[in-house]
């Protein structure tokens, strides 16, 4: 799940930018978006989003002072956007991803959120998995995993040359892979790098093995796949 903050102390604005994330993301399904309206209660509600679009001219806390305190324990993709030219030097201090100006021009602003979604999704992607197995904790790159299995009150890892058993609920493994995989079923979650082609109730692996697909997850799939791929083309 892609978690995507936008600060603006104008409501409309904020609105605003919700609705232009949700028009411009491909995998509608596994974003969310939320909306603050303060520096103060974005920190107090609102860390360990994967992308922040803030506004610097705020009530109280700057954009500015927001990202530095998000900097300070976070990595994530910070835009700015912003009626401001004049701190555009600033947001290299705070390592921003773009700086945007308002009024948006939503062509410029779907560009920059497909390439904050890439950035985001790469740097996900890259951080490896990290479990405890029979007490001892192993780093398993996100690459090497083909799918995940429902096995009771355990996940089975199935990965590239072995696999991995140990106890945790499939939905916190969802959340901790990110945008590269798909829950395609209650008991299933597979890597979309790994998956060779499918059909309404199956996904074909390129190991060979096929996995079941619920009905109803079917479209979902078919749109979040195709976004996946273009994302790599």
């Amino acid at each position: 799940m892609l978690r995507i903050a936008v600060c603006d102390d104008e409501k409309s604005m904020g609105e605003y930018l919700r609705q232009l994330i949700e028009r411009g993301t491909a995998d509608r399904k596994n974003c969310r978006v939320e909306v603050f309206s303060s520096g103060e209660e974005l920190l107090k509600n609102g860390k360990g989003f994967d992308i922040y679009f803030l506004d610097i001219d705020l009530k109280g806390m700057s954009g500015l002072d927001m990202a530095r305190t998000l900097r300070q324990e976070s990595e994530a993709v910070i835009v700015f956007v912003t009626a401001l030219k004049e701190y555009v030097f600033d947001a290299f201090e705070v390592q921003a991803f773009r700086y945007l100006l308002k009024p948006i021009d939503e062509q410029k602003f779907f560009r920059v959120l497909e390439q904050a979604i890439e950035e985001c999704r790469s740097g996900k992607y890259a951080e490896p998995l990290v479990i405890r197995v029979k007490g001892l904790y192993r780093n398993i790159p996100k690459d090497n995993i083909l799918y995940a299995e429902n096995d009771g009150r355990k996940i089975v890892l199935h990965l590239k040359e072995e696999q991995i058993s140990y106890y945790a609920k499939m939905s916190e493994l969802e959340e901790m892979l990110g945008g590269g995989f798909f829950r395609c079923h209650r008991g299933y979650l597979v890597n979309l790098n790994a998956v060779e082609g499918y059909d309404t109730g199956n996904i074909r692996m390129k190991n060979g093995e096929t996995i079941l697909m619920a009905k109803q997850k079917y479209s979902a799939f078919v749109e979040t796949y195709m976004g996946f791929l273009r994302g790599k083309i």
